[in-house]
């Protein structure tokens, strides 16, 4: 445990959770920088954070102007919502470059910025809601969906100069969708323009998009913007693992605990808390780099683990601190996983604790039935003998040594000797001939406390109290 503590801490020092994502091309961005931002893949809450990072920095920047470079399918409704909030919020003009796709959820934040630009080929569109699988939603709740997102997505279409009726032509199937006298989509149909059709002429403007341009240097000189001033953004290597991260949550919790399970039980083996130490930090990392955490709550953890380790080391047996200690690290590895806003209020729904919880209690399961395995049969795995040995092999020859180098137990069942150290649970005992590693079944031993040899299993010594 001391060692997993100290490994913990220096993991966090050596490597503090880096600024989300930040690049050397995001300290580019200065008064009168075109900021273009990729909108790339499927739309998801991490993608959220990221923009709403760079808007952010753009507006503190004084930039001339933003550039959604997209090119996605569609994606998460919230996250589409979360988008939109985000982009009514600056203080800058802010275009939309559909290179080549704006699908579903991209159609709808095309519409939340201020112009629309297509590439020579490319389709903008079919905004209809599906569930994550892609399966059609329900009938009642499709209806529930598409009346409250349309009446949502046609006030932002209104506030952005574009004509509302499109927002029903890409969500809606049961609704027939004109314009003027011109049937712009029929009923049963959901409306995808290609870039032609976009920038088509109807009651003197266009229809959703202000012209096609072959690129972003033609896109500024149509919208009067300074091509020379283009910064392009890209997520980080890091942001793009920590998508994965947050997707792999559990493999990583139960690294993590059964890590520090391993180095609790085996003593002088620090590849187990090494391991535990990692885990936790890409765990942590990985939230924070996604936007789905701060600092805040890795601070929380690790003050859990200091509690914890106090009373391991100084005051054994309290047990209060522990149990706070252990509180504060388990609710900190669960709330990292829920999505909310750093700096603002803890709001969440029930929605936003399903996969959260669902997360968390795989791993804990997992986990526990691990450690239930590794106590019934790791000790008497030859790996686990021979990690044991590099730890805490004698330093000078004797008979003992040579005994423990062979692999036969120096001491049997029955024997009786004296804690040289504290046994939290595991430390040195005095055999007369031996000073070797042994350990409690989880009591905590003073040094000085005589002491009797319970089992023998291959390097690991388990005593008692006399």
């Amino acid at each position: 445990m001391r060692n997993f503590f100290f490994v913990s801490v220096l993991l966090a020092v050596l490597f503090p959770p880096p600024a989300r994502g930040a690049t050397a091309e995001e300290e580019d961005i200065v008064a009168g920088s075109v900021v273009v931002v990729p909108i790339k893949g499927e739309v998801s809450e991490a993608q959220f954070y990221f923009l709403r990072r760079i808007l952010k920095k753009a507006d503190r920047a004084g930039a001339a102007a933003l550039i959604l470079n997209m090119d996605t399918p569609g994606g998460d409704l919230k996250a589409t919502d979360h988008i939109v909030q985000a982009l009514s919020k600056v203080s800058y003009p802010t275009f939309t470059y559909v290179n080549p796709n704006a699908g579903s959820a991209g159609a709808l934040i095309s519409l939340g910025t201020g112009q629309v630009y297509m590439a020579p080929v490319s389709a903008i569109g079919a905004a209809a809601p599906v569930l994550s699988g892609g399966a059609e939603v329900p009938e009642t709740m499709n209806a529930k969906v598409v009346s409250y997102y349309s009446g949502y997505f046609r006030s932002v279409a209104q506030r952005n100069g574009y004509n509302p009726n499109l927002v029903d032509a890409f969500m809606n199937l049961k609704k027939e969708v004109k314009i003027g006298e011109r049937v712009l989509n029929p009923e049963g149909a959901l409306l995808t323009l290609s870039a032609q059709e976009a920038v088509e002429i109807i009651d003197g403007k266009p229809l959703l998009a202000q012209a096609i341009v072959a690129s972003l240097p033609e896109l500024c000189e149509k919208a009067g913007l300074d091509a020379t001033k283009l910064v392009e953004i890209e997520p980080s290597g890091f942001e793009r693992m920590a998508q994965w991260i947050t997707a792999l949550a559990p493999i990583f919790l139960i690294g993590g605990i059964v890590g520090a399970y391993m180095e609790f039980k085996s003593p002088g083996f620090g590849v187990a808390g090494v391991l535990a130490g990692l885990s936790f930090l890409l765990y942590f990392t990985g939230h924070y780099v996604a936007g789905l955490t701060g600092y805040e709550v890795g601070v929380v953890f690790l003050f859990g683990l200091i509690l914890v380790a106090v009373e391991i080391l100084f005051f054994p047996g309290i047990f209060v601190l522990a149990a706070v200690g252990t509180v504060l690290m388990a609710g900190s590895l669960f709330i990292a996983m829920v999505d909310y806003y750093p700096g603002q209020p803890f709001a969440v729904t029930p929605e936003d604790l399903a996969v959260p919880l669902i997360n968390f209690g795989v791993a804990m399961v997992l986990s526990l039935g691990a450690m239930v395995l590794l106590a019934r049969f790791f000790p008497s795995l030859p790996i686990f003998k021979r990690l044991i040995l590099a730890a805490q092999a004698p330093t000078g020859p004797s008979f003992q040594a040579a005994n423990s180098l062979s692999g036969r137990p120096s001491v049997q069942a029955g024997e009786e000797g004296v804690a040289r150290t504290t046994l939290r649970p595991s430390g040195k005992v005095d055999f007369g001939d031996a000073l070797l590693d042994a350990m409690t079944d989880g009591e905590f031993l003073a040094s000085g406390t005589r002491v009797r040899v319970l089992q023998v299993e291959g390097e690991r010594v388990v005593v008692e109290a006399v």
